[in-house]
């Protein structure tokens, strides 16, 4: 049974899990998480035996004022989020493998160079090399959405882009 979490408050949930912007969830084999991102980011987190899991959806990078500091739209209280979590799973976070996803521009028309999107991906690339995880696949940019499927276990998340110009699903 996965457990999701919303501003620090968990719950467990049975079924697939579907991520809205600022959630975080954890789980073990077997378990399913999806998500839809623009500019946001989600960051997948697996031991190398990838029986445990956890996913979140960033949507704000930096550092929250004291008010949001448990935020998990915030990249830093989510992050810290699926880290505590995987620890009193036994898991060390600098041991797990990521993947990353989302940072679309979706104003291109608007922002052709740095944008909302960019800047939430440098944010999180840097800490997690930072914290010595290793970044096993990425599908970041552009100009489009993207829907992220993935059962904790030996398969790959899936992600698949919304509109054509992004190109085909990735990780299939």
């Amino acid at each position: 049974m996965a457990t999701l979490i919303k501003n620090s408050t968990p719950r467990a949930v049975t079924g697939p899990v579907e991520l809205m912007p600022g959630d975080v969830a954890v789980g073990q084999s077997g378990d399913q998480f999806k998500t839809l991102l623009g500019s946001c980011v989600a960051v997948l987190l697996t031991d190398p035996r990838r029986t445990v899991g956890s996913m979140c959806h960033i949507v704000h990078v930096g550092t929250p004022n004291a008010e949001n500091r448990h935020n998990t739209a915030y990249g830093l209280a989510a992050m810290h989020e699926m880290f505590t979590r995987l620890r009193a799973m036994g898991i060390n976070p600098a041991m797990c493998q990521a993947y990353v996803f989302g940072g679309g521009n979706m104003f291109p028309h608007l922002f052709r160079e740095k944008h909302v999107g960019a800047s939430n991906v440098d944010w999180v690339l840097h800490y997690l090399e930072v914290h010595g995880v290793v970044v096993l696949d990425q599908c970041l940019g552009g100009h489009g959405y993207r829907k992220v499927s993935w059962t904790v276990g030996s398969r790959d998340p899936v992600v698949e882009t919304v509109f054509q110009e992004q190109g085909l699903a990735h990780g299939r």
